[in-house]
């Protein structure tokens, strides 16, 4: 044993820069693409943003293997444009309106004022809301309130007796039973049963077990259901309606199918996305016949390059993300013709090898991206559901029985509603083989209760 120097050659795939900003610029949707575009442009001078783009073929770089600009968007056709036909077009641009809503505490806090008070009174009432959760709830106890800001905690009680009475009802509550209670009509007459099976059966109720619950108060199946309708209607998060961090998601596609007489036309949706350039300057910078530093026209002729390869990147996006649109659009012809029941289940590899590219890349071309089409916007992945093998020797997809299922349980008698297994028998009698474990699975995926819980008397 010795160490010895030996000379072998193998084969290696390795991540080149190019490569991962490839990958990075197809994984993005078009509003997160625009924000890179933006941190590009920053970091590399050569980038600008132009009217049209520019068709230059005396970039460096040509003669030993890099992308020539102008061969690269001589043509369009590929990109879903047809031949000749040029990229203006008139755009509707939307003003974004910005819309203020009151909060939950501001709220509370003028209805405090508009109440004749001591100062000292509105001290501590304003200390109380601003304790107030976002669901309306009371987040301390009169004690620690009391200690807080040094008064009595009989002063402090008759505050919070005055803002348990505010809108929205239910609010500065400290429990899920007290807030339901203070949302009560005190002039129903079933007022003390409301109370009764709020404050001792609320778990009873959640359990749909109303048998234990109609024994408990002595009265009948009928008039328990009633009740329980009645708590139902009740808001357990009043103060949701005011909160001020309001979760709104807004969706760009970045494909639009649409239809143009029988045929169904894809257009990639990149007006968000900026069109960029080599700027003039730094492309005649590094011209053999001005005289530069080499350091100078090294790094030049760097940034130049890593701006060849971003302007290619997108363009290559925009090229998968029309083919894998056109691929699923030939598949999935009959969804968008007749509706969800003839959606087909899909694969990537299907597409992968319709597309002649590797299931990763069409993974990620579809990766957090959305689709409008003549039957409305869905994600993607929603064209790619699983299937179930019919009777037929068929596949029928995961959304199409679901939706069957939807049907099955909005037809059913609310006093003997349609258990799992039931719901099975019915599917397997229209064909399709599936268990009842799966059909479980997709109830609770719709976000409908078993059949015990719907039960009705």
């Amino acid at each position: 044993m010795e160490p010895k120097l030996i000379l072998e050659q193998s084969q290696k795939l390795i991540m080149t820069p190019e490569l991962k900003q490839a990958i990075t610029v197809l994984t993005l949707p078009a509003l997160e693409l625009t924000n890179y575009i933006q941190q590009q442009l920053e970091e590399n001078p050569v980038l600008e943003l132009p009217e049209g783009l520019a068709g230059e073929s005396d970039l460096p770089g040509n003669e030993d293997g890099s992308p020539d600009l102008k061969e690269l968007f001589a043509d369009s056709s590929d990109l879903g444009l047809g031949p000749g036909i040029s990229r203006e077009r008139k755009e509707t641009v939307f003003e974004p309106v910005a819309v203020q809503h009151s909060s939950l505490q501001d709220y509370l806090k003028f209805q405090l004022h508009i109440i004749k008070l001591t100062p000292q009174q509105s001290r501590i009432g304003e200390y109380i809301i601003d304790n107030i959760n976002h669901e309306g709830y009371l987040t301390t106890t009169i004690p620690e309130i009391a200690e807080a800001i040094k008064v009595n905690t009989s002063d402090i009680t008759d505050l919070l007796t005055i803002i348990k009475t505010f809108d929205p009802s239910g609010v500065g509550a400290s429990n899920l039973g007290e807030c339901l209670e203070l949302q009560l009509d005190p002039s129903d007459p079933r007022y003390e049963l409301l109370v009764e099976l709020i404050e001792n059966h609320l778990d009873d109720i959640a359990a749909n077990r109303l048998v234990l619950v109609a024994k408990s108060l002595k009265i009948s199946l009928k008039e328990t259901q009633d009740l329980v309708s009645a708590i139902k209607t009740l808001d357990p998060k009043p103060g949701l309606q005011y909160a001020e961090e309001k979760s709104v998601e807004y969706i760009l596609p970045d494909v639009v199918i649409e239809r143009v007489g029988n045929e169904y036309v894809v257009l990639v949706n990149d007006t968000t996305v900026p069109r960029l350039n080599i700027n003039s300057y730094y492309r005649n910078l590094v011209r053999n016949d001005l005289k530069v530093d080499d350091s100078v026209r090294k790094f030049v002729e760097g940034k130049l390059n890593s701006a060849v390869w971003l302007i290619r990147s997108i363009e290559q996006r925009r090229i998968t993300l029309y083919k894998v649109a056109s691929a699923v659009v030939e598949y999935q012809r009959e969804f968008l013709d007749k509706g969800i029941a003839f959606l087909v289940p899909l694969t990537l590899k299907e597409i992968a090898e319709k597309v002649g590219v590797h299931e990763s890349t069409v993974s990620r071309a579809i990766s957090s991206k959305y689709v409008q089409t003549p039957r409305g916007t869905f994600s993607w992945k929603f064209f790619f559901a699983s299937g179930i093998v019919t009777s037929e020797g068929d596949a029928a997809s995961a959304n199409w029985i679901k939706k069957m299922i939807q049907d099955f349980i909005s037809a059913e008698n609310p006093n003997q509603p349609l258990s799992d297994q039931k719901l099975t028998d019915l599917l397997q009698g229209k064909g399709i083989n599936i268990s009842r474990r799966t059909v479980a699975k997709y109830r609770e995926d719709l976000s409908i209760p078993s059949s015990s819980k719907r039960k009705r008397y």
